[in-house]
């Protein structure tokens, strides 16, 4: 019998399998093998599909002779060593398409819960709180919101904010040809200049580690509603903090975190985390942005036409 032509290392929407075999791919599906397992387990492999079990770098795939390519079911490549890859001429494939409405809907619901004291009204009105007055909010029309980053994920919050009323500005430094209606293309100065709500869509990279630093708070000229449904690290969650207790922040929703393992936090981390948690004006939510049982789905129909290109580029067996 052939070997498998994909180790699949994480567990994945059952909807992937006759997807697969619908192509003519076959598998092999081991998502409780151990990551120190997988150097040996993909040698006779064409393709590696991983979610976020490990990091793949050139040491994971030194043994894989027959590698084409390194999938990931999921939005974003930053446990994926990229250049590892390209040396070997090994393709990488993501999935963000997959996932783009449901962080667009996600975002919006969680700035709708900002500013219009949904969370907090909810909590106080379990606790027989009625408060009416004191949860008056604040509507998207007539602002301007800054979306930073304008792949797939800003616009689509960009599109699912078109029907609010508000003024869109965009601001991409790698990739400022995406960015098109409903948004304008802008400077980050001018971006800061003139925003009410700035959403960050932007991935995690080397360059943007604490994208949103002491800097770049101090650098918006009136207060702002803060949101990251993108990765922790892009965030100084201190400089983040800092801001919202002098008031430069009027809130934050924040589907991400810098350290997610909550019970391994450093005491930085515990005391600003202890202050987000107990913050009227924070929303917080656990990285499920991207994460519905429709995108689990769309995911994998998105990793198995890009399979489906390679076979059809002949780069697969």
């Amino acid at each position: 019998m052939a070997k498998p032509g994909i180790l699949i290392i994480d567990e994945v929407h059952d909807s992937l399998f006759p997807m697969l075999e619908g192509i003519g791919i076959a598998y092999d599906y081991r998502p409780d093998i151990k990551p120190i397992e997988v150097c040996e387990a993909l040698v006779g492999f064409e393709g590696l599909i991983v979610r976020s079990k490990m990091r793949i770098t050139a040491e994971t795939i030194k043994l894989a002779d027959q590698l084409r390519f390194v999938a990931r079911a999921g939005a974003g490549l930053d446990n994926i060593d990229a250049e590892a890859l390209q040396e070997r001429g090994i393709a990488l494939i993501g999935a963000n398409e997959g996932n783009r409405q449901a962080v667009g809907e996600h975002a919006l619901g969680m700035l709708l819960s900002l500013m219009r004291n949904i969370t907090r009204g909810d909590r106080q009105v379990r606790d027989k709180v009625w408060l009416r007055e004191e949860n008056r909010g604040e509507e998207i029309s007539g602002k301007t919101v800054g979306i930073i980053g304008f792949g797939n994920m800003g616009q689509s919050f960009a599109r699912v904010l078109s029907g609010f009323g508000c003024r869109i500005l965009a601001y991409d430094r790698f990739a400022p040809e995406k960015i098109s209606a409903p948004a304008e293309p802008v400077s980050l100065e001018v971006l800061q200049a003139e925003a009410d709500i700035v959403s960050l869509h932007i991935p995690y990279i080397p360059e943007n580690r604490a994208f949103a630093d002491d800097a770049f708070f101090q650098g918006f000229s009136k207060p702002i509603w803060f949101m990251n449904t993108s990765r922790g690290e892009v965030v100084d969650q201190t400089a983040l903090v800092r801001h919202l207790q002098t008031g430069k922040l009027k809130g934050a929703a924040l589907d991400v975190l810098e350290n997610e393992k909550l019970q391994s936090l450093t005491e930085e981390q515990s005391q600003n985390f202890d202050y987000l948690r107990s913050a009227d004006h924070v929303v917080l939510t656990p990285h499920i942005a991207g994460w519905t049982h429709e995108s689990y789905v769309k995911i994998n129909e998105v990793l198995v036409q890009k399979i489906r290109a390679l076979q059809e580029a002949g780069k697969l067996s």
